[in-house]
């Protein structure tokens, strides 16, 4: 099932909207290249987090 900014997968939910909405667009191309949701969800998780960091945005939400 392909993710949207309304319904992606619970361990995102702490993660700014910028972050998550590259998580989902990496994620979804992962699915659709065939990987398993969870292979895809724990490689977009990794590669979110890098594009975040290397543009020195914030990665989650402040308190979590």
């Amino acid at each position: 099932m392909p993710w949207n900014e309304h319904q992606y997968p619970a361990s995102w939910k702490n993660f700014t909207a910028p972050v998550r909405k590259k998580m989902i667009e990496i994620g979804n191309a992962l699915l659709e290249e065939g990987y398993p949701e969870h292979r895809a969800i724990s490689i977009a998780t990794a590669q979110g987090k890098e594009w975040a960091e290397n543009r020195e945005k914030q990665v989650r939400k402040k308190g979590t």
